[in-house]
């Protein structure tokens, strides 16, 4: 078992792998991958893998035009393979208020250098074949939108971490922090006791529960999300664009010669992990495919290939909801030198190569290399808020997903 670390990261989810990839690039070693479960085996390979270069805010679209930047030099930066289709994205509006927020979506890629317009609906039909524009207001694509397989991110990185004398320690809980002087000096797992002046909290769905052990308050919420892939379909191509449809908040690309459906439904199942067994794996987690039928159900105007379908894979994890919609990134004060990049909000995926390059740089010299303040930890929207307030703000940001907030407040279309 190791005794010592120059950094410990607790979790290797995509987020968590990517920030130990990054600090041991930077030359700390060792530093530690731990995982109470295997590693990359719980929410991570179970998300959709799409990117969305276009967010709510100037922050995140920045964060993630330049994410996708680092996947596609994924290979070239870590040496590990990723596959992944640079296919573009279309992104739907069948109502007034959401043909208002494509606007602003232009508006916005246009200000920060994103290539991004309004297509035609024969367009739309001709890029994605199985869409068809009926009862649509406007369409936006995003051509430089890419998706991939997604245990491929957690896992290479992963793999990176340890050839670059990284150590990794999977089916390792953590049981507690040790202290002095206001900082970290120790994590306690159930097999022994690692001396480190850096943590990560990059738990997912446990981070919770990992800061409760240094006695921290993070406010999120894990919470079910769910996706089906169909089995082969005629006329499937990888090329063909992701497409989004706002108001009901569904998502749909190819994937293993079929169509991938998800999409975030107006009631979640919300979790507290504190009440689960100790031994809880994602396997575990209770999957619900009528969710799925009625998110597309929603969508068969515009998608009737969903009419008839066979499902090849129904698969779910829990993601983790914050009370703002936005990640949580840096630095605890209450203890110095424990760090959080968790709370994904269902697109942590996607993101997690530069926030971990950027974490790993603000762990490293003390300061973040852009203003990441709006993902702090120490917000109050994460710090202050009530447990059942909490618990409605989440249900609110996974139910809305698609939704900017000047819209968010009319909520979802129901299911």
């Amino acid at each position: 078992m190791l005794r010592e670390a120059e950094a410990v990261v607790i979790g290797s989810g995509a987020l968590g792998s990517s920030v130990a990839f990054h600090l041991a690039k930077a030359g700390l070693a060792p530093v530690a991958l731990v995982d109470k479960h295997e590693i990359a085996s719980q929410t991570s390979p179970r998300a959709a893998g799409l990117t969305a270069q276009i967010r709510q805010s100037e922050l995140m679209t920045r964060l993630a035009t330049m994410a996708v930047g680092k996947i596609k030099n994924f290979t070239v930066e870590t040496g590990e393979p990723l596959i992944y289709f640079q296919s573009g994205s279309l992104k739907i509006a069948r109502t007034p208020e959401h043909q208002q927020q494509l606007q602003r979506d232009v508006e916005l890629g246009r200000k920060l250098g994103v290539d991004i317009d309004f297509v035609s609906p024969a367009r739309a039909h001709q890029l994605m074949p199985f869409f068809e524009p009926v009862d649509i207001r406007a369409v936006t694509y995003v051509p430089g939108d890419l998706y991939m397989e997604p245990g491929q991110l957690p896992r290479g990185y992963a793999k990176a971490t340890a050839r670059l004398s990284g150590v990794l320690l999977p089916n390792t809980p953590v049981t507690g922090f040790v202290a002095e002087g206001g900082a970290v000096t120790k994590v306690i797992t159930d097999r022994g006791e690692i001396r480190t002046s850096i943590v990560v909290d990059a738990a997912g769905a446990w981070a919770r529960l990992v800061a409760g052990l240094a006695s921290l308050r993070l406010g999120a919420i894990p919470t079910r999300h769910q996706l089906i892939i169909t089995c082969p379909i005629p006329g499937v191509e990888p090329h063909q664009p992701i497409a989004r449809v706002i108001d009901c908040n569904v998502y749909i690309r190819p994937a293993e010669g079929g169509l991938m459906l998800g999409g975030y439904e107006s009631n979640p199942l919300q979790f507290d992990m504190a009440n689960l067994p100790a031994s809880f794996d994602i396997n575990d987690l209770p999957l619900d495919v009528s969710v799925i039928h009625r998110l597309a159900g929603l969508v068969l105007d515009q998608f009737p290939i969903f009419r008839n379908i066979t499902v090849k894979e129904h698969r779910g994890g829990l993601p983790t909801m914050t009370a703002d919609g936005e990640h949580i990134v840096g630095p605890l004060p209450e203890l110095r030198g424990f760090y959080v990049a968790s709370c994904c909000c269902v697109g942590g995926l996607s993101i997690a190569p530069i926030i971990g390059e950027m974490l790993a740089e603000w762990i490293l010299s003390g300061k973040p290399p852009i203003d990441l303040s709006p993902l702090s930890p120490s917000r109050s929207t994460v710090q202050t808020t009530a447990e059942d307030a909490l618990r409605e703000d989440c249900r609110r940001q996974y139910a809305c997903h698609y939704w900017p907030k000047q819209f968010s407040d009319t909520g979802p279309t129901p299911e």
